[in-house]
């Protein structure tokens, strides 16, 4: 089963879309910050995907992709945000995110997406 990160500071939207994906059988986990994410992620927690916002208070979802690669965590990114423009999703690119999908999110575009950056990873390892 593969355990799915989500960050992002909308609590309501977090507790909605990890349900809406437990459902279809993905481990879920979320928080509400960057330093959440990190505190996660070091104390050795498995994460195959991570959903992340872009527009975060303090700490945002460029510089949590900045960081993702700083310390080497080899995670695949797919960029959730409701200000979606190209020169944002280019920048997200250029830092790693495997795909960018605009909120509101349509659960199927998202699933799809899921499953095709998860199958590649599986692909490349």
């Amino acid at each position: 089963m593969e355990k799915i990160l989500i960050i992002d500071d909308d609590i309501n939207l977090c507790s909605v879309l990890s349900e809406e994906l437990s459902e279809i059988g993905y481990d879920t986990h979320y928080v509400t910050n960057a330093d959440r994410a990190f505190d996660y992620l070091k104390a050795g927690n498995k994460v195959d995907l991570i959903l992340l916002d872009l527009v975060m208070p303090d700490k945002d979802g460029f510089y949590v992709l900045k960081k993702l690669n700083e310390e080497n965590f080899n995670i695949k990114v797919i960029v959730l945000t409701a200000y979606a423009d190209v020169k944002s999703a280019i920048e997200a690119a250029k830092l790693g995110a495997a795909d960018f999908i605009n909120k509101p999110y349509d659960l199927d575009e998202l699933i799809i997406a899921m499953r095709k950056v998860l199958q590649k990873e599986e692909y490349e390892n």
